[in-house]
């Protein structure tokens, strides 16, 4: 550690202003007619035992600005409010799924790290898997819109409901702060914080490349014998995602189907979050990493219309 921490600390880390290209799987469908979609999804909720083809259908092929301007017609049209209407109609992983589509990315991504701090018990998975995988732009946007959902400071939060290394480590991502060059000696927990949260990600990606060079174990094995638990998952999501964010959810996906069902909270979260931001190029990690398609690997381990609407939203097979 105290090797990284001196290495590390000799650098003065750029801001990371660039803005990232998309990959989506969804994208705004064209010849939209937002009266005739909110039209055939109150035919569907009112049909004998619910018509949740046509509501997947409907809204995993739209891009969110759409499915707004169908809910809007929706309430014009049915006198109800759609997401009251999708909880009355839906349920379990499908209901979630789709409920999730109906908010903004940012919206989501608060709503799950709101959830992840809900009630007795943190759940830092989700904590971790959002905080250390979204660059500065989208946390600022989290942040900002996480205050107009909850009126509280997302900070406030995490600060509640997170202690030591592991709280200062999220914090420092929370607020994105951009301490470069931080000049510190020794084993430092505090060095890699300051280091992790200044998240300029081509500059990083040297970094880890000419740490290789200067030393007999990469970045991750030096994490792992120097931190552990929370903090030690922490540093490894950052690192995993400064080297390749794709691959890092790629391989979340492959996790959560590792087992005979599947973790469909975990499953849910990635593909309606990345859907209408980078899930192309994750499918592409995922094939590349795991040697078969998402596709493939999400109709084997689920079932039912969540399984179509997971398959939709994943836009096609590899």
């Amino acid at each position: 550690m105290a090797l990284v921490s001196e290495f590390l600390g000799q650098l003065t880390l750029s801001y990371g202003g660039e803005v990232e290209p998309t990959f989506p799987t969804v994208v705004a469908a064209r010849d939209f007619d937002p009266a005739k979609d909110a039209a055939r999804i109150e035919t569907a909720i009112k049909t004998k035992g619910v018509d949740e083809q046509t509501i997947t259908d409907i809204l995993t092929r739209r891009s969110y600005e759409q499915r707004r301007e169908i809910a809007f017609e929706y309430e014009r049209l049915a006198k109800k409010d759609l997401i009251t209407a999708l909880k009355g109609a839906l349920s379990g992983s499908l209901e979630a799924l789709m409920l999730g589509l109906m908010k903004s990315t940012a919206q989501y991504d608060a709503s799950e790290l709101k959830a992840s701090m809900k009630g007795l018990g943190t759940d830092e998975e989700t904590l971790i898997e959002i905080v250390c995988s979204r660059n500065n732009e989208e946390l600022a946007e989290i942040k900002k819109v996480y205050k107009e959902m909850f009126k509280k400071e997302l900070e406030k939060d995490v600060a509640g409901d997170t202690s030591g290394d592991f709280a200062k480590l999220l914090l420092a991502l929370v607020q994105c702060l951009y301490e470069a060059g931080v000049k510190r000696k020794g084993t430092d927990v505090a060095t890699w914080i300051s280091i992790m949260a200044q998240r300029s990600v081509p500059h990083l990606q040297k970094v880890f490349q000419r740490y290789k060079s200067y030393s007999p174990y990469d970045m991750k094995e030096s994490i792992r014998k120097e931190v552990k638990g929370d903090l030690e998952k922490s540093f490894l999501t950052l690192v995993e995602c400064f080297e390749n964010r794709q691959l890092y959810f790629a391989n979340r996906l492959s996790d959560a189907m590792k087992s005979k069902g599947a973790k469909e909270k975990v499953l849910t979260r990635i593909i309606v979050s990345r859907c209408e931001v980078d899930l192309m190029k994750i499918r592409t990690e995922f094939k590349k990493q795991h040697k078969r398609s998402l596709y493939q690997t999400i109709a084997e381990h689920t079932k039912g219309d969540y399984q179509k609407a997971l398959l939709s939203l994943c836009g096609g097979d590899d």
